[in-house]
């Protein structure tokens, strides 16, 4: 069980470079490019369809090293500086000449975007071809934000996985259901008694989520709503309390992500915000708090491991508000930084469930940030019922008394009873 619970950390927290949904079409896109160009031919039309839930997602969030939003600068920069080599990462080598070449496939209407007539939640098909259209390539991706599962070069299939499961570290296929299957009580028995060499990597979060969080507050982000939540002229309301330094520091760092930063952030369940939700609070409080290395190391593996087990119950994409299930895992770990144990865990669970659950998604874009505050806000006090012994009763909504039953609710909300929620907000988006 060890081990197989540290290759889903490993799965599911990685370095990801911009809003993996535009991520995952430049990824199918570069993937596509490299192909094309193994037969000495420039890609020079792109064609990509994608799911509802990846235009709504990429409609409106920036784009790495530019300043501009959406799928088509993406799906152009995967040509012009993508490496898919770089997963997650795929737009790291972004340039300017790389920016000013997709600029200018966009703008000559070389890149099209269109919705593929699929029931995935989570799917790219890019072609590309040379300007005469004789030889083409195909790249697609479902499943997870970085799951290549076909390559097709002028009609012969390359490559071509039917599940498209990851894979451990080891190359043996983790089962689909496994983040869903596991217990809080697994998670916190995992995080509380693994030896703390085992867990060190997810310090790695803690690096890339800070740089973000600096520079969100060094520079004006989208909604600046760290920086605001931080100004001095803002004190007077906000106070210097523990809520104001979490809520300030992870909006930053969102702020930054969704306004085009290239810094990368660690992402959770394939999501650079929810790694964030997952990383943030948590570091801001044991700052508070003056943990030690080895507390915010197995707080962080609570946090991140929580954020997925829901996130289990959900898939990957739907019309909840990630940020609900990112900001349940903080506050578990921010409960386990304060000594609480299972119950007191459960206990936060629960207020959070009961409380936020109704946040719905309507993109990916810089008004995340606000979202973000609000979860943080939500897991502190959350946190701080718990640890007093208050938990909302199982009289109320979907609780029940059962934690994973209460999760399980959760997830059939999100993922069954929010459908026709999440075409309506497309419809909305698409129709401004």
């Amino acid at each position: 069980m060890k081990n197989k619970i540290i290759a889903l950390l490993k799965q599911e927290v990685k370095p990801a470079l911009g809003c993996t949904e535009p991520i995952a079409v430049a990824l199918a896109v570069a993937r596509s490019c490299e192909l094309l160009r193994s037969i000495s031919q420039e890609p020079e039309l792109i064609d990509v369809k994608v799911s509802n839930n990846i235009l709504k997602n990429g409609m409106g969030v920036g784009i790495p090293g530019t300043d501009t939003v959406g799928l088509h600068i993406a799906a152009a920069l995967g040509c012009t500086c993508g490496k898919s080599k770089y997963r997650l990462e795929v737009l790291k080598d972004v340039t300017d000449e790389s920016v000013f070449k997709a600029r200018e496939m966009v703008s000559t209407r070389k890149v099209t975007i269109s919705l593929a007539e699929t029931s995935e939640k989570l799917y790219v098909y890019a072609e590309v071809s040379e300007s005469q259209g004789s030889h083409k390539a195909v790249a697609i991706i479902s499943g997870n934000h970085d799951s290549i599962i076909h390559e097709e070069l002028d009609g012969k299939i390359i490559n071509s996985i039917e599940n498209s499961g990851c894979n451990d570290p080891s190359g043996d296929l983790l089962e689909h259901d496994f983040a869903r299957n596991i217990t809080i009580e697994q998670i916190l028995d995992f995080a509380t008694g693994t030896p703390l060499e085992d867990l060190e990597f997810i310090m790695e979060s803690v690096t890339l989520n800070k740089a973000l969080v600096d520079e969100g507050l060094r520079n004006k982000y989208g909604l600046q709503v760290g920086r605001t939540l931080l100004a001095p002229i803002n004190k007077v309301v906000y106070g210097d309390t523990y809520l104001t330094y979490a809520m300030a520091y992870t909006a930053a760092a969102s702020d930054a992500r969704m306004a085009g930063s290239t810094l990368p952030a660690m992402s959770n369940s394939g999501s650079g915000n929810q790694g964030i939700t997952a990383t943030v609070p948590v570091i801001a409080i044991a700052e508070k708090l003056g943990a030690g290395h080895e507390e915010l190391a197995r707080a962080l593996v609570i946090s991140h491991l929580v954020a997925i087990h829901i996130k289990g119950h959900l898939g990957r994409l739907s019309a909840l508000c990630g940020c609900v299930v990112a900001s349940t895992g903080s506050a578990c770990g921010i409960v386990y930084l304060r000594k609480g144990g299972y119950e007191q865990m459960c206990a936060a669970i629960k207020n959070m469930i009961g409380n936020i659950t109704g946040m719905v998604c309507d993109g990916a874009k810089v008004g995340c940030a606000l979202k973000v505050a609000s979860g943080v806000a939500s897991a502190l006090q959350s946190a701080v019922l718990a640890l007093d012994g208050i938990c909302i009763s199982s009289n109320d909504g979907i609780i029940e008394e059962d934690i994973e039953k209460t999760i399980a609710n959760l997830g059939k909300i999100g993922s069954i009873g929010m459908q026709s929620t999440d075409e309506m907000i497309l419809e909305i988006m698409v129709c401004k």
